[in-house]
């Protein structure tokens, strides 16, 4: 039962409550229902949230309004002091006017015009005038008695000590459950995996929670001083009228939010309806293209490696018909300011998008295009490299230095593009190398060598076969071009330092020099340029050799 006693205290508050002074305020006044002709405009006399009567005349330079304010402001000093006793409203007749008396405090005077949008007589109106406000003012002392304020004290003690109470559970309740959600941390608070990937760890979750806890926390104490507010404030006469605009304002918010939630909720169960068909055409649209990529589908002239751009350009069209669609249910969205800042956004992005729609675009006409794949060996402009990655805006590519290169896409569209690998495939890449040598050398033998070398290299494809070229007949040597067929054309650099070194290992065995570049020199007497460990050891340089003069200027010996 002692726990029980906190949940009781504010039961008998909520009971006691409507039984003041208070609730009696919340009784709506009923309206006149006399039905009243046509009459000018004049100022109620309003007391205690109730309209007394209304003033229609000016009386010298006071307004109908002035005269109703400084009426109402009268009965208030009279009602609101519980010393000074109350003494009866009398109406007193005068030559031109009739004023309402109450002991020696004049009320209120009232004129023939006062008096005739009722249809009666001054004297008559004044008579009724007089037992309104007697009335009123009976009432409201009955309010401020020294009973009826012992009472609201006491009441206004119960509250105070009921929110009290209620304080010291929450500080005493809430410290347990931030320990509990510590305790529960790694035990019953595990992370949250997908396969071997942390999304949430307990150390996240637990902090989380925490924070809910002392959201939760403030904002029951924030309810608790509201409602301890305008409950104290209800009680007491003099601050009633605080307590029904605090109720009010929180009441007209919850209203409003709600009149705007039942507007707007057949437009969000539109949006609803809308994302959840897109959802799943764009499921439909998916697996269509997964099919197209695995090969189980096939159109005539589509490509297997068109599936996936295919499936994100048509994906998104799908969303932006989507968006398209759900806009004019967007709440706020046929307001001027929502045009206006729509408009705003769109001129930002189409000034400021413009290279990027321009790589977009240029990005979908090389997907269809084709003109190379992720993983070949291309130069674009003055980049040599393997295509890493592809995308709509730009393409990757790594060069043989392990060099990621990012292009954009328009770029690309208008740079001279050579492709090592789409031939390579089917029919093989020629790397070729040239190499100069001396006509003392026969050609067909430089053939042989050539090939030789080839044929020794790794990744050389021995069919088809490897083949010379003699590019061009020079003054002082002979240039010979190598071809030979590879598949691997990621590795050129590699197959192209092993070639060399094929080739100046097999000249070099084979006792031939290699001119190149430009060589030129005096052989009688010289050293050859075959290194040393490819000479015989008997080998020496040959001797100058000297001729006749004569055989020199072509003349004779004589």
């Amino acid at each position: 039962m002692a726990g029980c006693r906190p949940y009781f205290l504010v039961l008998l508050a909520f009971i006691i409550a409507p039984a003041s002074p208070f609730a009696a305020t919340q009784t709506p006044t009923p309206a006149i229902s006399q039905a009243l002709p046509p009459q000018p405009v004049g100022a109620p006399v309003v007391f205690d949230e109730e309209m007394l009567f209304v003033i229609y005349d000016q009386l010298g330079p006071f307004t109908p309004q002035e005269r109703a304010q400084a009426v109402t402001q009268r009965l208030e000093r009279l009602a609101k002091d519980p010393v000074t006793e109350i003494h009866p409203v009398t109406a007193t007749d005068q030559e031109l006017t009739s004023e309402l008396v109450s002991g020696e405090t004049v009320v209120m005077t009232v004129t023939d015009r006062d008096a005739q949008p009722t249809g009666k007589s001054r004297q008559e109106v004044a008579k009724a005038y007089a037992q309104k406000i007697q009335a009123a003012l009976t009432k409201s002392r009955e309010q401020v008695t020294l009973r009826s304020l012992a009472i609201d004290a006491a009441l206004a003690l119960l509250d105070t000590a009921i929110l009290i109470v209620l304080l010291i559970v929450s500080a005493k309740t809430f410290p347990k459950i931030y320990a509990r959600i510590d305790a529960w941390r790694g035990t019953i608070i595990r992370p949250i995996k997908i396969q071997r990937v942390e999304l949430l760890s307990a150390d996240q979750i637990a902090g989380a929670l925490a924070g809910l806890a002392r959201a939760v926390r403030v904002f029951a104490v924030l309810f608790l001083l509201y409602v301890y507010l305008t409950s104290v404030l209800g009680i007491f006469p003099w601050t009633r009228g605080i307590s029904t605009a605090l109720l009010d304002a929180v009441v007209s918010t919850i209203t409003s939010i709600g009149l705007a939630f039942s507007t707007y909720v057949p437009d969000i169960v539109s949006i609803a309806v809308i994302i959840f068909v897109t959802r799943y055409i764009i499921k439909l649209i998916s697996l269509l293209f997964a099919g197209i990529g695995r090969g189980a589908i096939t159109f005539a002239g589509f490509h297997r490696d068109w599936a996936e751009p295919t499936y994100k350009i048509v994906r998104f069209l799908v969303i932006v018909f989507a968006a398209i669609a759900c806009f004019p249910y967007i709440p706020g969205s046929q307001s001027e300011g929502f045009r206006g800042i729509s408009v705003f956004l769109g001129l930002l992005i189409s000034l400021g998008s413009a290279a990027a729609i321009g790589n977009i675009i240029a990005g979908v006409v090389l997907t269809y295009m084709r003109p190379f794949r992720v993983g070949d060996r291309v130069k674009i402009a003055d980049t040599t490299g393997d295509v890493m990655e592809k995308t709509l805006l730009v393409t990757r590519v790594r060069t043989i230095k392990n060099v990621d290169v990012t292009i954009p896409n328009a770029m690309v569209l208008g740079s001279h593009l050579i492709n090592y690998s789409s031939c390579a495939r089917d029919q093989g890449l020629i790397l070729h190398t040239s190499v100069t040598i001396g006509y003392d050398a026969p050609w067909k033998t430089v053939h042989e060598l050539l090939i030789s070398a080839a044929q020794a290299t790794t990744h050389i494809l021995a069919k088809p076969a490897p083949f010379v070229l003699q590019t061009s007949l020079d003054d002082f040597y002979v240039t010979y071009e190598i071809n030979a067929y590879t598949g691997q054309p990621n590795l050129m650099a590699t197959i192209y330092a092993e070639l060399h070194q094929h080739i100046q290992d097999t000249f070099n065995e084979a006792g031939v020099e290699i001119m190149s570049p430009h060589y030129a020199q005096i052989r009688d007497g010289n050293q050859t340029t075959i290194p040393d460990q490819y000479l015989p050891k008997t080998y020496q340089a040959p001797a100058f050799r000297i001729g006749p003069l004569g055989n020199l200027f072509g003349g004779s010996k004589d």
